[in-house]
């Protein structure tokens, strides 16, 4: 699983041996195939085109979802210009320039995903996005991909003449009937008057251009911009007698949906009665309009309360309502935007429809955590993969002082949710639903998020809600942690057996803290402490302290480090006597040494334990 996964298939094309340097580490972590022409046939892993290159990006074109090239971009505008046609369709195009500093989003920016993709490269590779649209230098995601987060459909409209308007600084008065609203929640707070949000039953202005979010299509208004999104909401259920035709049930939607002006780009699936299961007219239709089939047993469907039971229905199939509580029961809601309704032709068999909204739309996705540790808090300590899924993320969630420290990664459109620091199991849940939901979600933590991190405590939160172990699906990107930051600024504290104890007894009771302390101290690790002292918590330390001189000399060398990495970080070498002299509280890592540590000018040394043979 990689944050790239929604580009896939990829590929990338080098022809000269430098470009193979810089795409082929980029296609390891991306997921790509490498291509490149018989001159590099002795590149291993690589996939050798023996065509003009013209003709294999024509063979490349129709079947990926982006193209990255390392070569000249004039170059490239040369060939690609045969291919380009329509932008809801091209690939995203990626250029490189020789050196690997800059990435540039050539075409597909939006809809093909080109400028995401750009940025996520960039971060891979530690270079220089170059987006040139009008929504990037906003800071606003395209209006054309505002809604792919959440699974909405584009509806028609004039999306030129809207994007015309959002890059000319102009207001733009959205209606939004249902959908989340977290894409208006997390714009910069200068641009979210910009997006002025309308109530539903107020008239269109055809002097304002207009964003239109809703299930149902938006009424016609002459000399009007407007651009439509469907949130997929409806779920359409569907009873209907044996040999009902794909054409008649067809019609049956489409009468419904037309009547109260219901969008079909709103429909997220088909429910019905399980013995519906294997009716040919009701697959093909979920066959043509790429819809799910859910099915009901008559013991599922029976409880659900319905406006319109049917005795003769009940003791035909075991439930008195088909239609309406299927729509229902898939829904998982109470509203019914359109009670049964009974088709009947000549030499058809009978359709019954109904439809109901979901709560929440329906995204069709399946849903990613993924679990950063971003180091001590620069980014050049943060590895390159951890950098790219925080870029690639639909959601970013974390403490609000770690989270800061990542707005350079951060692209238009992005749900950033920041939370105290006391709150990391409500931010645990909160990505877990928002993953179960369709979205990829970044929890990040500092320094190994699964060393004293999120980690642990998100899997356990899927645990307890009984997760398969695949849906959502986790990956966790590691980072340095904070007793490999505080050891590596005072030289090799850590070179023999070590331990890390965390001091903090909210999680762990104090009795059990004392016995690992003791132990460790027994046993002569080196002994990293974690959480050392807070405002409230101050005598824990002096515990620690008292402990360890119990076996250990007092002039064994200790460690303070606060804030590694950072602009505030201070670092001091002492002794264990005297340890509790010097500044500790809750952004200091302490090292305390064993019986062989030494202490040399600035640097602290554990020997290795045995000596190098000649």
């Amino acid at each position: 699983m990689t944050p790239f996964k929604e580009f896939q298939p990829l590929a990338a094309i080098a022809t000269t041996p430098a470009a193979v340097k810089i795409l082929q580490p980029l296609c390891q972590s991306c997921g790509g195939t490498l291509w490149g022409p018989e001159s590099l046939s002795t590149v291993e892993g690589i996939q050798i085109y023996r065509q003009p290159l013209k003709q294999q990006l024509a063979d490349l074109w129709g079947s990926h979802r982006a193209l990255i090239f390392c070569m000249a971009t004039g170059a490239v505008v040369r060939l690609i210009a045969p291919l380009l046609g329509d932008k809801t369709r091209d690939p995203a195009v990626i250029v490189l320039d020789r050196a690997g500093k800059f990435v540039i989003s050539l075409s597909g920016a939006h809809q093909g995903g080109g400028d995401r993709l750009t940025q996520g490269i960039a971060a891979q590779l530690g270079a220089t996005a170059i987006l040139t649209g009008a929504s990037a230098s906003l800071d606003l995601p395209g209006i054309d991909v505002l809604g792919k987060p959440w699974g909405w459909q584009r509806g028609t409209g004039d999306w030129t003449a809207v994007s015309s308007a959002i890059a000319r600084g102009e207001t733009l008065n959205v209606f939004q009937e249902v959908g989340s609203t977290l894409w208006h929640q997390h714009l910069p707070p200068e641009q979210q008057e910009k997006f002025a949000l309308q109530p539903i039953t107020n008239p269109i202005d055809s002097n304002v251009s207009t964003l239109w979010i809703s299930h149902r299509e938006c009424p016609p208004v002459p000399n009007a911009s407007i651009a439509q999104w469907h949130p997929r909401v409806l779920w359409l259920g569907i009873g209907c007698e044996r040999g009902a035709s794909a054409q008649f049930i067809d019609r049956a939607i489409s009468e419904t949906l037309g009547r109260d002006r219901l969008s079909d780009r709103a429909i997220v699936g088909i429910a019905t009665l399980d013995l519906k299961a294997d009716e040919p007219g009701l697959l093909q239709i979920c066959q043509d309009r790429n819809l799910p089939l859910k099915t009901f047993s008559p013991q599922a469907l029976s409880p659900i309360e319905v406006p319109n039971p049917s005795l003769i229905v009940r003791d035909a199939v075991g439930t008195p309502s088909v239609a309406e509580a299927a729509a229902l029961l898939a829904a998982q809601s109470d509203t019914l935007l359109a009670p049964k309704r009974i088709f009947k032709a000549e030499g058809e068999s009978a359709v019954t429809l109904a439809i109901a909204q979901a709560e929440r739309e329906y995204t069709g996705r399946s849903g990613q955590l993924w679990l950063v540790g971003m180091g001590p808090g620069q980014l050049d300590q943060m590895t390159p993969a951890a950098q790219s899924a925080v870029n690639q993320a639909d959601a970013v969630i974390g403490y609000t002082l770690y989270l800061d420290s990542l707005k350079p990664l951060y692209r238009p459109g992005q749900i950033i949710e920041a939370s105290p620091i006391t709150q990391e199991q409500q931010r645990a849940q909160r990505a877990i639903e928002l993953a179960q939901w369709g979205l990829s979600v970044a929890v990040v933590s500092s320094g190994d998020c699964g060393i004293y991190g999120m980690a642990g405590l998100v899997l356990e939160e899927l645990l307890a809600i009984g997760w398969d172990g695949k849906t959502p699906a986790v990956r966790v990107f590691p980072g340095i942690s904070a007793l490999q930051a505080a050891a590596s600024l005072v030289g090799a504290p850590l070179m023999h057996d070590f331990c890390a104890i965390s001091l903090s007894d909210l999680l762990t009771p104090w009795e059990v803290i004392k016995k690992r302390l003791n132990v460790a101290a027994a046993a002569d690790f080196v002994t990293v402490l974690y959480n050392p002292r807070s405002r409230k918590r101050t005598q824990q330390i002096v515990t620690a302290q008292t402990i360890f001189l119990q076996h250990r000399d007092p002039n064994t060398p200790v460690a303070i480090v606060r804030s590694a990495y950072r602009p505030d970080e201070n670092v001091t070498l002492t002794t264990l006597a005297e340890m509790l002299q010097h500044p500790i509280d809750m952004l200091t890592t302490v090292a305390i040494g064993n019986c062989s540590t030494r202490k040399y000018k600035n640097w602290m040394v554990t020997p290795r334990g045995y000596s190098i043979q000649s």
